[in-house]
């Protein structure tokens, strides 16, 4: 159910919070693994798991969609028959993963509040138009994904319970001392290493490619070279703006909506003061050091002078210590709490911030009052006039959602009647779109549907974003077709050379390797493949002085054992490396406040799959019965 909705939505973020995107993976990989059972006889179900039932239509509209996102994956080709019975049942497993997720979730009693529902409802962006919650705008996306606002909600709940119960797994792992300090020493450990990089330019000579190379790899890689589907659209749109500005809001409705919002206009108190900003990483040597600072400013010392010699930061200690006039929100907690709590003149410090000590001394206050008329007119003319247009847009697309599904709906005339820009594009590409309509995931799944949309007939109203909508009719589809050999030659001799002339200078390394094993130095068997080899010197896991392949090679080889240790790889942009790995040493421990920040993320690594391996031991011993006709 909730695909239906993500595959609608997508993009948007507050479901990605919810949707366990790393657990659905191992659902998506169990295929036959568990208690599995195909009888199922004359069933009207899919699937069966631990008693909860998936039924045929939810898992045929399901697979609607995800049978879209796989052919966009293969370049608009058909999926053969064997990919799809794997990609069906992959789809399934997921199905039975979310069941199962909703059952143990239930019984386990985790449970969703009504308001925090109401407010994952009106915080989804999909919902909001001109950042506001509308109730036709979800109406409309709900409508267009085949859903009820009350399965919506159901389905809603259950993911929140399922983010619950992983949150709640992933919260009980820790690290101990003694694996915290493991972790930083392998973290910290660095090898010596000497490599030299055998180019690929220099193999290409040898590695010819000929007519047939090329038509077999042709054959071989042919998703690869294909021209995207794409269609010929006429289409009509509505933007929230447009709607703005045909709207008027008189004199009256303006005083009206200041008297109902008057208790909310008000200018906030600003305070106008000057600091200076004392940090170290001894923090004792920084608190003595900053009432240092404060025991001068206080003895009449001029407080501009003490922050250009004192102050560490570097915005204001060049202008005095100044920061001007700014709001009490403007500041951290600590800082605004002691500003806004003095008087005209005095010093206070050392106030403590994430940022350091502070000595404070403030200037100058303006009070806030509350904003006249006249000041919060502009503001007030702005909401109304985005009020009415957001009430008009959820009209206008509610009234179109009817009228465009009516046999005979003519694009041409709605556009007339609801005001809406009408244009006319030649080719939207599938996977990219096109201006100005631009990619729009909805309106792409709406057009290149299986089956797509027809030709002739009236598709949306779809959602282009927050503010935009748009009704569409295909005029023409273009099926996919492969790029003819000639137009793709050069570009298939180019990779086949690449690749053969990699294999080329792989092989050189390996032969090298050999030497270096026999005793060879590695400066005379870089002089006899003519390159060049930097001295050894230590690398750590993340350093950037040598290529990755390189760095990840030199920390997958088995610790050295008294003699060097040798490998030789393919590099990603062609040709190949011989890296020679010789000691070992671990850095200089972290910090102690790095040491626990890297093991909480380490913690939460290992959380994640703890609530992997969890759902994979329920799905294990789950009692689940598949229709082996489900998708006939």
């Amino acid at each position: 159910m909730l695909q239906r909705i993500g595959d609608a939505l997508k993009g948007q973020k507050w479901l990605a919070y919810l949707v366990l995107g790393a657990l659905a993976l191992v659902f998506a990989a169990w295929g036959a693994y568990g208690i599995v059972n195909l009888n199922f006889g004359g069933s009207d179900y899919a699937a069966e798991a631990n008693g909860a039932k998936i039924s045929l239509e939810e898992a045929h509209n399901r697979w609607v969609r995800q049978q879209t996102q796989w052919q966009q994956r293969l370049g608009g080709m058909e999926i053969p028959p064997e990919l799809r019975k794997r990609f069906q049942d992959q789809m399934l497993e997921g199905m039975i993963g979310e069941a199962l997720i909703a059952e143990r979730t239930q019984s386990l009693g985790y449970r969703v509040s009504t308001e925090a529902l109401r407010e994952a409802v009106q915080q989804e962006p999909a919902f909001q138009v001109g950042g506001q919650f509308s109730p036709e705008a979800a109406k409309g996306v709900l409508a267009q994904a085949g859903i009820s606002l009350a399965d919506y909600e159901r389905d809603l709940r259950t993911q929140a319970r399922r983010a619950q119960l992983e949150g709640g797994i992933r919260a009980s792992e820790f690290l101990t001392p003694a694996e915290r300090a493991r972790l930083a020493e392998l973290e910290g450990q660095e090898r010596e290493v000497r490599y030299l990089v055998l180019p690929v330019e220099r193999f290409k000579s040898a590695a010819g490619v000929d007519a047939a190379a090329v038509q077999a790899y042709y054959k071989a890689h042919q998703a690869e070279y294909m021209t995207p589907e794409s269609a010929h659209l006429e289409y009509a749109q509505l933007s929230l703006a447009a709607l703005e500005a045909q709207v008027t809001a008189s004199d009256a409705d303006l005083r009206a909506a200041y008297e109902k919002a008057k208790g909310r206009l008000e200018v906030p108190e600003k305070r106008h003061a000057r600091h200076i900003l004392i940090t170290g990483k001894d923090d004792a040597a920084a608190l003595a050091q900053a009432e240092k600072v404060l025991a001068e400013a206080k003895a009449g010392k001029d407080f501009g002078e003490l922050a250009q010699q004192y102050s560490q930061d570097p915005g204001s200690a060049k202008n005095g210590g100044d920061l001007g006039w700014a709001e009490r929100s403007a500041f951290v907690a600590p800082f605004a709490d002691a500003l806004f709590g003095m008087k005209v003149a005095e010093i206070k410090g050392p106030v403590k911030t994430q940022f350091g000590y502070h000595i404070i001394r403030l200037d100058e206050i303006q009070a806030g009052k509350s904003k006249s008329f006249e000041e919060a007119r502009s503001d007030l003319e702005a909401q109304i006039k985005r009020d009415r247009a957001t009430d008009r847009f959820g009209e206008i697309q509610e009234r179109l959602q009817t009228k465009a599904s009516e046999p005979g709906a003519d694009l041409k005339a709605l556009a007339q009647e609801f005001s809406l820009q009408a244009g006319e594009m030649p080719t939207f590409v599938k996977g990219a779109g096109a201006p100005p309509l631009g990619l729009a995931p909805p309106l792409q799944e709406l057009i290149f549907a299986d089956p797509p949309l027809p030709n002739g007939r009236l598709g949306g109203p779809v959602l282009l974003g927050d503010d935009r909508l748009a009704i569409v009719k295909v005029l023409e589809h273009r099926k996919a077709q492969p790029k003819p050999l000639a137009e793709v030659r050069e570009s298939i001799v180019a990779a086949l050379t690449q690749s053969r002339a990699t294999a080329l200078a792989l092989a050189a390394a390996k032969a090298a390797r050999q030497k270096l094993e026999g005793g060879a130095s590695f400066d005379a068997v870089a002089q006899e493949l003519k390159v060049s080899a930097e001295p050894a010197h230590f690398v750590g896991r993340h350093d950037p002085s040598i290529p990755a392949p390189v760095r990840e090679a030199v920390f997958a080889v088995p610790r050295p054992a008294g003699k060097p240790v040798f490998r030789e790889l393919s590099l990603s942009d062609g040709g190949a490396a011989l890296v020679e790995v010789t000691r070992v040493r671990t850095a200089a421990a972290r910090d102690e406040e790095t040491q626990v920040t890297r093991a909480r993320q380490e913690a939460e690594r290992l959380g994640t799959d703890d609530a992997s391996a969890y759902l994979e031991e329920m799905r294990r011993t789950a009692d689940v019965r598949k229709n082996p006709k489900a998708f006939e």
